[in-house]
């Protein structure tokens, strides 16, 4: 079957818009037909990672419909509606293999990390997807398969986090909003946004960050104690860049001897680079926690509730995707997101 999708066949080229060829799927595999396809920062590490193998495909989040079923799937049929994610949609032990599922451009098997949704069409391995109502928003929704599940699962799984607990949130892009909406939604305060522009500030009050700090202006480890009486109890960092990589143990609340004793836990989220230094004094003496999430979130459970919670108001889906791009603006899509002009989410609509 032809189709079309973003790719890009050259380290270092824009993507480019080409025709790809997807074949049956296999017992495993399921096909869907893009509704819409969030942007995420993933996709720009991934273009930038010169390793990769071309031609590449991208995107791990999306509505569909189904359009063919392998014979072993079972939990979807032709002519439901889905999202598609990057996380298993059921219990997984270890790390799954990203093996690419099959498509070809040119003849050449197309390289991907789970998914290409941005795509018209996609096949993939049936764990990946995940059914929803048919009735349920097609746009808004997508976002839930990567943005929501990790923002929002690293609050309520990594930390799980209680009413009344002191949160701070480094980056208040899509995923660090999410997380700031879910410690919202539990009842932490207070709830401390971190991030380098007033406006991204001002807009995460409106997903319920309740203290702003501006790291251009002031330190935020010294705002942050000063904020919650001696550090949070769970800070976490969307960016992931080394600063901020660094920032979040220290803003934690601290411990010391006993048992009980335990200080604050610091959560990273963002993907990282390389390296990183921590005091080794912050984990010995003040019994501090450091730990990544990795889109924990349980799918099938998981994502009814967030379909839930925004038909309900509760969590605003709408507002968090501030910009829509057609599957022709893909370029443009992705290069203001690396320029830092899409406050929340940017989706694709095909």
């Amino acid at each position: 079957m032809r189709s079309y999708a973003a790719i890009q066949t050259e380290y270092g080229k824009d993507l480019v818009i080409e025709a790809i060829e997807i074949p049956d799927p296999q017992p495993d595999q399921v096909v869907v037909k893009m509704f819409s396809s969030g942007v995420c920062h993933s996709q720009l590490h991934q273009m930038k990672d010169s390793k990769t193998t071309r031609p590449y495909a991208f995107g791990h989040e999306a509505t569909a419909v189904v359009t063919h079923v392998g014979d072993n799937v079972s939990h979807v049929k032709e002519g439901d509606h889905c999202i598609v994610t990057w996380v298993p949609r059921g219990p997984f032990k270890g790390r799954p293999d990203k093996n690419p599922p099959g498509a070809t451009y040119k003849g050449e098997l197309i390289n991907c990390a789970w998914a290409f949704t941005w795509s018209q069409d996609c096949i993939i391995d049936g764990e990946y997807v995940v059914k929803i109502p048919n009735d349920e928003p097609v746009d808004v929704s997508c976002i839930i398969g990567c943005a929501v599940l990790t923002g929002a699962g690293a609050v309520i799984n990594t930390a799980n986090v209680k009413t009344g607990e002191s949160v701070a949130v480094f980056g208040v892009g899509g995923v660090g909003l999410s997380a700031i909406k879910m410690a919202s939604i539990i009842g932490a305060y207070p709830i401390i946004a971190v991030d380098l522009l007033d406006d991204k500030l001002k807009f995460a009050k409106e997903f319920g960050a309740t203290h702003l700090v501006n790291a251009l202006e002031v330190d935020p480890v010294n705002k942050i104690t000063d904020i919650s009486d001696g550090g949070v109890d769970y800070a976490f960092d969307a960016v992931g860049v080394k600063i901020t990589n660094e920032q979040i143990l220290p803003s934690t609340r601290g411990g010391g001897p006993g048992a009980d004793n335990v200080g604050g836990t610091a959560v990273l989220i963002g993907i990282p680079g390389s390296e990183m230094t921590l005091d080794p004094g912050l984990f010995m003496f003040s019994q501090r926690t450091y730990k990544g999430s990795l889109g924990a979130t349980y799918p099938e459970k998981e994502f009814p509730m967030y379909l839930r919670l925004h038909s309900e108001g509760k969590f605003n889906l709408d507002k968090l995707i501030t910009k829509r791009y057609k599957f022709e603006q893909i370029v443009e899509a992705y290069k203001d997101l690396d320029n830092g002009e899409i406050f929340g989410r940017a989706i694709i609509e095909f």
